[in-house]
């Protein structure tokens, strides 16, 4: 591969508020082409779209300026790297004219360009009118809508490259495209390059969450160094669609096998039709290597072209809600708790009524200490040092409110050992609502200095992807014995609204058939039973990925609304995989066997 072209990108956030130690990191390295930040999480959706109607409005992240990239124009100019970022969210034009206020009172000349038309929250009422449902749901369009967007992809982000921006700025935008659109512009791939951009779009979807692939959240936690100085990650990627994953020299973290494979995994459904704007993308035989050390080579994306829809999030006003943790020590801590919990509740319910207000729309306890999260999986018991944290939701800010400060009385009229509250907050609760739109209804812009153009939205079409079998248990000439899951596999999970996903990877491919055989979609749906909110099973799909050896779950129903509403400790999901860690695995023994002599090997 000597004299092979490549591009290197860092992937610079995560999350708007993602840590200040990447871009000075990733800058020291050098060698970079790009730094791409993904910025907008629904949930960063929703808080703009409440700022909106603030005075002044806010309709975008500072953190753009301030933190990431604009203290850091001059090292960025000096080292011709190009900055691609969704930081946009409502006005990706007005951090862009922001962007070049910047770079001229620092004397760079620096070119900004932003896409636009993702923004659809002059047609909410047109899209009720036309009977819009949740696609997941089938829920009507709510109403108090903050925002509604379209997800647009990778194509409008090459085209202001094309025309020389040195800084792209978008609004919502499929979260790999701020990858994909670089490949597109650097290698020239064309909208029928259907294999090319599913391995762009594979690139994109593995640096899009900065460490969380460099070993950030990785099961062998134990295994990785330094998160003090946690590697941010670098993708070396080539024009045959191939990306080689790293971090910077001498930092910490981890790049191998496993936290490769967890990221590509990490809030996908089925690996073999991963669809986003630009292609619908088969990730379900691809092959993950490792090249050196904290060097892993990625290849074997398919695509079929993309369909005729564009992905579109809706956030809505949903109350407000109030939170608060109350420390409780002594016997029975437990016990206790839930008690007042309940009492609690109780109490502000009576109060609301006496006062002619509407009920809460919803209240929750979990007793945090005793494992609550698990279930029936708990092992922890009779716990004398426990919090106990409540939710209550009510349609204003007052009932919410009245709750704050009743509840905040536990500590004078209820349980002995109740503690001064650790926290209580009284903020507005906001829902997400996807569905899907015709794709040539959200045409991009591109607007850079005082010339804007359309970009062609393309066609689409609907096709299905090919399932691969899951291997069969073979047959075992020896006694079986049962092992942790977690002991055979990675482990890695994430949210998407009311459903999580769970990748379980096997160490080893003869670990798979074994893993398949004994984690079936009905015996993870019943793991998960307790997370329902009315006893039902939970539905659970099972997809198998051959390429690198995976099974992924997704339970559906599950989350209450996810990270934007849910009332567990866990609404990003990040530890059901933990959660289902002591899955119990029949295998050989002369397998189990050789995992102990494995461990015990220095």
């Amino acid at each position: 591969m000597t004299g092979e072209r490549v591009i290197r990108i860092g992937g610079g956030s995560a999350y708007f508020a993602d840590s200040a130690l990447g871009v000075p990191q990733l800058l020291a390295a050098g060698g970079l082409d790009y730094l791409v930040f993904d910025y907008l999480a629904e949930a960063s959706m929703g808080m703009f779209g409440r700022q909106r109607r603030a005075d002044p409005p806010v309709l975008y992240p500072q953190d753009f300026l301030t933190v990431h990239v604009g203290p850091h124009l001059h090292e960025i100019a000096r080292q011709k790297i190009r900055v691609i970022a969704n930081a946009g969210a409502l006005d990706p034009i007005g951090l862009a004219k922001a962007v070049e206020a910047r770079i001229a009172s620092e004397g760079l000349s620096l070119k900004v360009a932003a896409v636009t038309g993702d923004e659809l929250i002059d047609r909410v009422d047109q899209l009720r009118e036309r009977g819009v449902t949740d696609m997941f749901t089938g829920a009507s369009l709510p109403d108090k809508v903050l925002t509604c967007n379209a997800y647009l992809g990778a194509f409008p982000i090459a085209e202001a490259l094309a025309a020389g921006a040195d800084i792209v700025i978008t609004g919502r935008v499929v979260d790999s495209a701020i990858v994909l659109g670089a490949l597109v512009h650097e290698f020239g791939w064309k909208a029928d390059d259907h294999d090319l951009l599913a391995a762009g779009t594979l690139a994109g979807h593995l640096l899009e969450c900065s460490t969380q692939i460099t070993g950030g959240t990785f099961t062998d936690w134990r295994d990785v160094q330094g998160w003090e100085q946690i590697g941010f990650p670098i993708g070396e990627c080539r024009a045959d669609g191939s990306v080689v994953i790293t971090k910077p020299v001498g930092s910490g973290g981890l790049v191998s096998v496993g936290t490769v494979s967890e990221q590509l995994l990490y809030e996908v459904s089925d690996p073999a039709d991963y669809v986003v704007a630009d292609v619908s993308c088969d990730f379900s035989d691809v092959s993950v290597v490792q090249e050196g050390p904290d060097r892993v080579r990625v290849t074997g994306a398919k695509g079929r072209p993309p369909t005729p829809f564009l992905k579109a999030s809706i956030t809505y006003d949903q109350g407000w809600r109030t939170v608060a943790y109350q420390p409780i020590v002594g016997e029975e801590a437990g016990a206790k708790a839930r008690r007042q919990g309940e009492a609690l509740f109780t109490r502000a319910k009576a109060l609301l009524r006496g006062r002619n207000m509407a009920e809460f729309t919803d209240t929750a306890f979990t007793v945090i200490g005793e494992e609550a999260s698990f279930g029936p999986h708990a092992r922890i018991s009779g716990a004398r040092e426990v919090i106990l944290k409540m939710t209550a939701d009510h349609p204003t800010m007052e009932g919410a409110g009245l709750f704050a400060r009743e509840q905040a009385s536990g500590i004078t009229t209820m349980s002995v050992g109740t503690g001064v509250n650790l926290a209580t907050s009284v903020l507005p609760l906001t829902g997400i609502f996807g569905f899907l739109l015709p794709r040539e209804e959200a045409p991009a812009t591109v607007t850079m200095g005082d010339k804007s153009w359309t970009v062609d939205p393309r066609s689409g079409l609907s096709t299905s992807p090919e399932a691969s079998p899951v291997p069969d248990q073979p047959d075992a000439d020896e006694d079986l014995i049962e092992i942790d899951v977690v002991r055979l596999a990675w482990l890695r999970s994430g949210d998407k609204g009311s459903l999580f996903n769970v990748a379980v990877i096997a160490r080893e491919p003869e670990f798979l058939p074994w893993i398949a055989a004994a984690m079936t979609p009905q015996a993870v749906a019943a793991w998960y039973a307790h997370l329902s909110s009315d006893g039902s099973p939970l539905p659970v799909e099972r997809f198998y990925a051959p390429g690198f050896n995976a099974l992924n779950f997704v339970v559906r129903n599950s989350l209450d609304g996810g990270i934007l509403s849910g009332k567990g400790l866990d609404p990003a999901a990040k530890g059901m995989g933990q959660m289902i860690a002591r899955f119990p695995v029949s295998v050989p023994v002369s397998l189990a066997e050789a995992l102990e002599e494995k461990v015990r090997q220095p």
